[in-house]
């Protein structure tokens, strides 16, 4: 596997990568029949751990973590990149939506991944396409809230992916907390073979969380992000310094927020990390999770925290 430099560009919110260009490039397909054929074809010859990795691309070190993830666990590793316009909002620019196809090739392809499937709009939802995947309860609050049919794209896509690919592991990252239940909530309800993965959130040296959406921030807004990180902070410490009152640790992390003029806030909820339900009391471990929007990026983060 090959040696990576990525660093973030704290001004401009761009990754810049020096990439040894000696590692293998993934193999890249763009349609389902010809996805299902190159995976029937793999298992055909052995018995395989196939695992998946979706993405909207514009790798980050959050989405390369993922990868190493399923290299690690997985002998054949799938990645997606599409960039999915059913979990936009009519009010989202999904074409301001960075994309860097080719550098996303190039860090798949050092981190060994085997293939690449990257499918057009018409591919996945072609004309007459009506049937979407709804969720329940545990998309109502937090994002759920904000962005009614987000969470609806996002399933009804994973669905897709997962019967196209079949894969015995599928990776998330714990910064899209809810996106995770959502997926583990529908894999178990609709009896789908895969196991969901959730992997840790990497983050900046100052704490803000790794998101495609931060290469939007100027300067100023940049420095101004890793308040949601600060609030996250503020409330584990309070947590574990023996609050229990909820009402209290959202107040707290509400406060801290407010404290930049550059964050519009959005929310801080303390909710159970599996169903995403309002905890009123802290009794074990829950799930604080916030977010607002500084500049045009709309940031999430979350962290479990243990009483």
């Amino acid at each position: 596997m090959a040696a990576e430099d990525i660093s973030q560009n704290h001004g401009t919110g761009q990754i810049s990568c020096n990439l040894d260009v000696n590692h293998q490039m993934p193999e890249v397909i763009g349609t389902i029949a010809a996805v299902r054929s190159r995976i029937s074809a793999v298992r055909k010859d052995s018995e395989v751990k196939m695992g998946f990795v979706p993405t909207m691309g514009f790798f980050h070190e959050g989405h390369l973590s993922l990868m190493r993830a399923a290299r690690s666990e997985c002998d054949f590793v799938v990645v997606s990149v599409y960039v999915n316009p059913a979990q936009f909002e009519p009010t989202e620019d999904i074409d301001a939506y960075p994309r860097d196809f080719d550098r996303d090739l190039s860090l798949a392809g050092s981190e060994g991944i085997d293939l690449v499937f990257a499918p057009g709009d018409d591919e996945i939802y072609p004309d007459g396409h009506e049937t979407v995947v709804v969720p329940g309860s545990v998309a109502g609050d937090l994002c759920g809230r904000s962005r009614p049919g987000h969470f609806s794209g996002v399933a009804t896509v994973v669905n897709k992916f997962f019967n196209v690919i079949q894969p015995e592991i599928a990776y998330f990252g714990q910064k899209d907390a809810q996106q995770a239940a959502v997926i583990k909530r529908m894999v178990a309800d609709l009896n789908i073979p895969v196991e969901v993965r959730v992997c840790p959130t990497v983050r900046e040296s100052d704490g803000l969380a790794k998101s495609s959406r931060n290469s939007y921030l100027s300067v100023e807004e940049r420095a101004a992000a890793p308040a949601l990180y600060q609030a996250l902070v503020a409330a584990r410490q309070a947590v574990e310094a023996g609050k229990t009152d909820a009402a209290a640790i959202k107040r707290l992390m509400r406060r801290t927020i407010g404290q930049n003029y550059l964050v519009e806030f959005e929310y801080a909820r303390v909710v159970d990390p599996e169903t995403m339900k309002a905890v009123k009391i802290i009794d074990g471990p829950v799930l604080a999770a916030v977010a607002g929007k500084v500049g045009q990026a709309r940031l999430i983060d979350n962290l479990i925290i243990q009483p």
